[in-house]
Formats: structure tokens, sequence, C-alpha cells
């Protein structure tokens, strides 16, 4: 693909169109890039781009400008309003992820799925990097592909992680092995209906061909173009790869104990190491090296993270749970009696199906947040249940309520952008509020 000479325009400039910018004036492009916030988002742009602050979506600049290539980033609509008015004018809309992609020669591992892409994503790149093949984790987590690429000796394999916002803007992109974890609706606030964000995270399969791999649940119902799949399952030991959640077994042999060789538990964690073997096992990975690679190794934080035993109760951050079906997996994954923390921002998601999980896993719920109420009064159909305002105040709540023995999970079930600025703010204010009790 040559830029040379023409004008690519991009959409947001945070860090990944920040990468892009960075790519397309290395390939010699005429550069400007869009955004609504003020001058101090475009702090540190590389020299020669054109800066357009305050581009704001109900403005009709970008009918009038003209591009070959138009670069959008994640987290603006690529189906509202302002990326219509510049796609007006534009030969062609991708993403950043999309455009790195064709400036890389090397392996690609791309994952995908409703939930633990980041710890799969994690343990994909620490196996690769053992192998001696780079792995870099980049994409949705780690380093945006683009600055990947920029570096004078890329890797030899990236692990891709790949948002449903970034597959909607791929075009030609095609991992060598491409990982599909799971789904459940999720982004209702963004996507017309569930099967829409469906049909975004399936794009990871529109460019395979015969000869690449796809790593997918056993007995799940995928595009006829993943000719070759490799399956992983915690429920039916037919698949390629099982585990009962402790012991990973390939096709009936035993290759990795996670509670002898990592800090990884539940069974949804066992599922993201599957994944990942299955994964760096088609490159050509030896067993003993992943084994190694998975030696030590911790989740990211606000995945069940470990924060404290206090008075007998364990108390677990999984912040990062912020849809239904990650609020399960937690839920499944306990082993000791739970008083779930759950709420934040109203997404429009139909939480029902927990009710009955919650009667077998939780002693109590305590709920919180701009869904704290109408959520208490759904699941005290199951257990016992408190509406609070602030995650401060269940914390304390939760605390009065746990006995010894238990367990205090906070798994949301929901964004946080009703109080915070992300999940991870959320879970660094719980993991600081668990080590302020005495």
């Amino acid at each position: 693909m040559t830029l040379a000479g023409k004008h690519v325009a991009i959409l947001g400039a945070g860090r990944s169109g920040r990468g892009a910018a960075m790519l397309a004036l290395r390939e010699g492009a005429e550069v400007s890039i869009w955004d609504a916030a003020g001058d101090e988002a475009f702090a540190g742009m590389p020299e020669g781009v054109a800066l357009h602050p305050h581009a704001h979506a109900n403005e009709e600049t970008g009918r009038g400008v003209h591009c070959e290539l138009l670069v959008v980033s994640p987290g603006i609509d690529t189906y509202g309003s302002y990326v219509a008015a510049f796609a007006t004018h534009a030969g062609e809309v991708i993403g950043e992820v999309e455009l790195a992609s064709r400036y890389y020669d090397g392996k690609i591992v791309g994952i995908t799925g409703t939930n633990g892409k980041t710890t799969t994503t994690g343990i994909v790149g620490r196996i690769l990097e053992h192998a001696g093949l780079g792995g870099t984790p980049c994409g949705n987590f780690g380093t945006p592909f683009a600055e990947v690429v920029l570096q004078s000796h890329p890797p030899a394999a990236v692990a891709l992680e790949l948002s449903s916002f970034q597959l909607e803007t791929i075009r030609t992109l095609r991992p060598d092995v491409a990982v599909w974890l799971n789904f459940a609706p999720d982004h209702m606030d963004r996507y017309p209906s569930v099967q829409a964000y469906r049909e975004a995270k399936l794009r990871i399969f529109q460019n395979l061909k015969p000869d690449d791999v796809a790593v997918i649940p056993f007995g799940g119902e995928l595009p006829a173009s993943t000719s070759k799949p490799i399956t992983f399952s915690t429920i039916d030991p037919a698949a390629d790869w099982f585990s009962d959640g402790v012991l990973i077994f390939h096709r009936g042999e035993v290759c990795a104990d996670l509670n002898r060789d990592s800090f990884l538990r539940g069974l949804h964690n066992a599922e993201n190491a599957m994944a990942a073997m299955a994964a760096c096992h088609a490159l050509g990975v030896p067993i003993d090296v992943m084994r190694e690679a998975l030696h030590g190794y911790n989740p990211p934080p606000h995945r069940c993270e470990f924060i404290r035993t206090l008075d007998g109760v364990e108390y677990l951050n999984d912040s990062k749970a912020t849809n239904l079906h990650a609020l399960e997996s937690a839920l499944r994954s306990q082993v000791r009696p739970v008083v779930l923390i759950a709420g934040g921002k109203d997404k429009g998601l139909d939480y029902s199906p927990v009710v009955p999980l919650l009667g077998k896993k939780a002693l109590a719920c305590v709920t919180f947040g701009q869904i704290a109420r109408p959520l208490a009064e759904l699941f005290a159909q199951a257990v016992q249940s408190e509406a609070v305002s602030t995650l401060a105040d269940a914390v304390n709540v939760a605390r009065s309520l746990a006995p010894q023995g238990s367990t205090i999970l906070l798994s949301p079930g929901t964004s946080s952008f009703d109080q915070f600025s992300g999940y991870e703010q959320r879970g660094d204010a719980f993991r600081d509020l668990v080590h302020q009790l005495n």
C-alpha cells in the first residue's frame, strides 16, 4: 500500500490516532488529525501533522475534507454521523490496526471475545517472548499496533487484542491464528442489536485462508471459513485442549498445572490459558516452553485480582467485569460463598439470567451506582440485596454481610462511567478502600 503524497485524515488524537499519524508520516503521506477535544489533546503530536482541535460531531467540517484514507480511532462510533461526514469524500475508511497490519510482515495471533481478551493476550505475548518470537501484546491492550510496526526491529510475532470496535474497520487484516474466546451481549449502548455486535466480532475470521487456524470453544458455531479449528473446553474432554480448572490437557496428555505453574485461578482463566497455549502451539511453540512461560504468571489487575484477606474474608477485584458474561464467569469460578458488589452505568443489559447463579453462589449482594436500585430489586429474587450510592458505601455494607470463610467479590457487571473514568479507576478505588479497612 503506497501512501506517498496521499492525504490521510485521522479521527481521534489519542494514542491509537497518534500511532497511525506517525506511521502514515513515515510512509510519506500528508496527515491531518481531528478531535473534538481542545489543543491539550494534541500535545506531543509528530511534527508535520495538521492539527484540528474542537472538531465536534455536530459540525459540517468533515464534509469538506477530501482524503484518500480516513483512519477512525476505535472509541469513535464507526456508524455515527461524525464518521459519515468525514467519509463523504474519503477513498477508504479503516482503523489504526488495519493500517498497521498492512506494514507488518510477522505472525499475528488475533484475539477477540467478550471477556478474557486481555488476559489471553498477555499469556500469548509471554509465551511467544519465551519462544524467542517477541510476541509484543498490542492492539486493544498494550501498545498500539502502529507503534510496534514503527520499531526499528519489529517482533517476529505479535499478540493482537481485537475489540469489536477495532474489527469494525478491518478490511484485509488476516491473523495467522484467530482466537475466539466467547460471546455474550455487551456494548448495547453502541450496537443496535446483539446480532450486530456479534457480526462485528466475527469479522476476525473474514480473511482467513485454508492454512490459517481458528482457536474456538468446543461445540461453538462459527463461520465455515474457519477451515482448521482447534477447540478448547472446561466441560467436554473431547476438545483438543481440556481443563478441569487446574490441570490442562492436550489431547489427553497433561501439559500444565495452573496451581503449580502459575497464579491463574478459576475456570475462566483456565479457558484463557488453554486458548493462549493452543494458539502458540499452532505456531510451533513446544509445550515445555509454554509451561515455562506460565511459571509465575499473574493475570493483569482488575481481573479477579486478589487484594487481601481480612478477618477470614477474601477480597477480590474484578472491576474489568463490565458485562453480564464477565460477572457470571467470576461467580462460577468461586469456591467460597460470595458477597457480591455489582453496579455502575446502566447499559441497557438484561441481568435476569444471572439470578439463578446468584442463588447458588452468593450469600448477599450490594449494588451501587446508577443501576443500583433496579439491580438490587432484581437480585433480591435470589439473595439478600441492598442498594447504596457509592463504592465506598458498598464495601462497608458488604463487610458487614460477609462471614468468615466467604469472599467479597467486586464484579460490577457493567461499565463504570457513571462515577469513574474507567474500570481501572474503579478497581484502584476498590483496592484502596479494602486496604484502608482495619
